[in-house]
């Protein structure tokens, strides 16, 4: 948290294992997103930020300055998904779970939602691809960014603090302890 470069380097290493060029940048640009979010309320210096630890002659570099360009230059959030959609088809094999588009997704519905939890997790699921990483990625770089305090009881109270987790040794996680464990990197 608050250390963009060294979670690039980390999600680098981790992304290495199993992924490619713009896969591993993905994963780049999302952790160093999610590190400036622990430091700063701006969303745009946290997409910024994480744009900042990815080469700026990459695919996917290029399709994010494509969101913003688009939000800056007044593009409603309909107009934003169309371009998405008729860029990428999510009904291909892999198109639903390529990393540019729903990079873009996330990009979007950052910027459309305004900083609103709900609404801006609503917005990346709403607009398909790959609704379960979108939904969680947009929501994990927002609850980072505003602690607990930015989402809504709406979402909070049907979780009642755990994560049941399939990790192997983990299991249920409680939610408090977690971020007591997160915070003590940021120190």
């Amino acid at each position: 948290p608050g250390k963009p470069e060294e979670a690039a380097r980390m999600a680098f290493n981790d992304a290495r294992i199993s992924h490619v060029k713009n896969g591993v940048y993905g994963e780049m640009f999302i952790s160093a997103m999610i590190a400036c979010a622990a430091v700063t309320d701006n969303i745009e210096d946290i997409i910024f930020g994480g744009l900042a630890e990815i080469p700026a002659t990459s695919r996917l570099y290029e399709a994010v300055v494509k969101i913003l360009e688009s939000y800056k230059n007044g593009a409603g959030v309909d107009d934003c998904f169309s371009m998405i959609h008729s860029a990428y088809d999510e009904h291909t094999d892999h198109g639903w779970c390529h990393t540019i588009s729903n990079a873009m997704i996330v990009i979007a519905a950052l910027l459309y939602g305004e900083g609103d939890f709900g609404r801006s997790i609503c917005i990346a699921v709403g607009m398909a691809f790959d609704t379960d990483c979108n939904g969680a990625t947009v929501g994990s770089i927002l609850g980072m960014r505003g602690g607990i305090d930015c989402i809504n009881e709406y979402w909070k109270k049907p979780v009642n603090n755990k994560i049941h987790t399939s990790i192997f040794g983990v299991g249920t996680v409680d939610i408090e302890k977690a971020v007591e464990k997160t915070l003590e990197h940021i120190g």
